[in-house]
C-alpha cells in the first residue's frame, strides 16, 4: 500500500509530565502527541502516557515508566489499523505482574545477558544482580525498564517525539559511573517508530541499550506463519543459561538460516542443541562486524494481513526472541491472554555478555565519550 507523505512543521511547546492532560499537535493536521495521566507508581509518582499520532493515522502510545511502547497501531493492506504490540491496559499491569517479561521497554544499563552476575574492566570487577539463573538480565533486577524517566514533547521535523531522559548513579545495579541517558521516540511520517539514544558517564562503565517490543503483526494469535528474514550469517551460540560461548556459528545447514524469508515455526521444534537450549529462538544474530552506520538487519512479514516491519538500526547484533517463556499466565490488553509464541522481538543490540568476551564489540563507554545509537521500526505493507 503507498501511503502519500506530507512535510510537517515540527511539534512546539513544552508538556509536563503531572499535568492531568495536556495535548499539543502540529499545523495543518501533519501529528500530534497528547499526554495523560497513566496512574502512579508505588511511592505516589505519577506517570505519564504520550500518545503519538502521525500524518498518516498510525498511533503510538509510551509512557514515561520504563520508556514503555504500550500501543502501537499501524495499517494493514487495507488500510486498517490494529495494534502490534503486547503489553498492558494500565500501570499496575507493568509494576505488579512478577511475570511481566518487559513488554515494550527500554532496556539498560546492559541489555540481553551478562554472565555469572559480574565483569572486569580496568582490573576492577563488578558484581551485579543475579536475575536470570546465575547471571544478569536487562541491567538487573531494577532496570530501565522500572524506573520513571523525566519526560517531554521535542521539536521534529521528522513526526510527533518524545524524549525521555535518565540518570542511573554511580553504583546503581553494581554498575560504575553515573551515567546520563536521552532516549527520543519519534513515529515518523513513514510509518517508522524510531529510538535514538545518547549516552554520557563521568567513569568508564558498561552500556548496551536496546528496545523490548513484543510484536504480533497479525493483532492475535501465534507468530509461527510470520515469516523472518535476518541479513546475518552467524550467530554467536550459547550454553545452557543463555550465555554465548565467545564463539561464532555459521548458520548454514542450521534452523538459524533466515538469509531467505522463512516462518518462523518451519524449524523451531528442530533437534537442535541451540534451539532446545532457549526453547526456541532466543539468540543473538551478527549483522556487522562493529557499530556503525543504520542498516537494515531484518524483515518481517505476515501473510495474512500483509503487514511488514523492517527492522533497522546502527548495533553490530539483533537478539531474535520467538516467545518461549509466555506460557499463558499473563492477561495484557482487552483481556486477552499471552498464550505461548504469541509474540516476537527483534532486539538490536552488541553482544551478549560483551563485558566478558574481549573478541565482541567493546561495550565499554568512558569520560569524554558519548554513545550514540539508533533503532528503527519501519512498518508497511505487502
Amino acid at each position: 500500500m503507498n501511503i502519500k507523505m506530507t512535510s510537517r512543521s515540527a511539534i512546539l511547546a513544552t508538556v509536563a509530565a503531572c499535568s492531568p492532560v495536556l495535548s499539543h499537535a502540529s499545523d495543518a493536521g501533519q501529528g500530534s502527541v497528547t499526554a495523560s495521566r497513566f496512574g502512579n507508581l508505588p511511592d505516589g509518582r505519577p506517570a505519564s502516557l504520550y500518545t503519538l499520532r502521525n500524518a498518516n493515522g498510525a498511533v503510538a502510545k509510551i509512557t514515561n515508566y520504563g520508556g514503555i511502547v504500550t500501543s502501537l497501531k499501524v495499517p494493514d493492506r487495507d488500510g486498517k489499523l490494529d495494534d502490534v504490540v503486547l503489553g498492558y491496559s494500565n500501570i499496575d499491569g507493568y509494576i505488579k505482574n512478577v511475570g511481566n517479561p518487559y513488554f515494550g521497554a527500554l532496556i539498560g544499563r546492559f541489555g540481553n545477558r551478562i554472565g555469572n552476575a559480574k565483569f572486569t574492566l580496568d582490573g576492577k570487577t563488578y558484581r551485579l544482580p543475579k536475575n536470570d539463573g546465575p547471571n544478569t538480565l536487562h541491567g538487573g533486577t531494577v532496570g530501565f525498564d522500572k524506573v520513571l524517566w523525566t519526560s517531554r514533547p521535542v521539536a521534529s521535523k521528522d513526526g510527533p517525539s518524545v524524549e525521555l531522559t535518565y540518570r542511573s548513579k554511580d553504583g546503581e545495579m553494581g554498575f560504575p559511573g553515573n551515567l546520563d541517558v536521552t532516549a527520543v521516540y519519534t513515529l515518523t511520517n513513514k510509518n517508522e517508530l524510531r529510538v535514538k539514544f545518547t549516552a554520557t558517564t563521568d567513569k568508564p562503565t558498561v552500556v548496551n541499550l536496546t528496545q523490548h517490543s513484543y510484536f504480533n503483526l497479525a493483532g492475535k494469535g501465534d507468530i509461527l506463519g510470520h515469516l523472518v528474514q535476518i541479513k546475518s550469517d552467524k550467530i554467536t551460540p550459547v550454553g545452557a543459561t543463555l550465555i554465548p560461548t565467545g564463539e561464532f556459528l555459521k548458520v548454514d545447514g542450521t534452523p538459524f538460516d533466515f538469509r531467505k524469508p522463512v516462518a518462523i515455526g518451519a524449524r523451531i521444534n528442530a533437534d537442535d542443541q541451540q534451539l532446545k537450549f532457549g526453547k526456541g529462538y532466543d539468540h543473538n544474530f551478527v549483522t556487522a562486524d562493529a557499530p556503525g552506520k543504520l542498516k537494515l538487519q531484518a524483515k518481517i512479514t505476515e501473510p495474512t494481513t500483509g503487514r511488514t516491519l523492517e527492522v533497522l538500526s546502527t548495533e553490530p547484533g539483533v537478539q531474535f526472541y520467538s516467545g518461549n517463556f509466555l506460557d499463558g499466565s499473563i492477561v495484557g490488553k482487552g483481556g486477552r491472554r499471552y498464550n505461548f509464541r504469541n509474540g516476537f522481538c527483534f532486539e538490536p543490540q552488541h553482544f551478549p555478555d560483551s563485558p566478558n568476551k574481549p573478541q565482541f564489540p567493546s561495550t565499554v563507554l568512558r569520560p569524554g565519550e558519548t554513545l550514540k545509537s539508533t533503532i528503527v521500526y519501519r512498518f508497511g505493507t505487502k
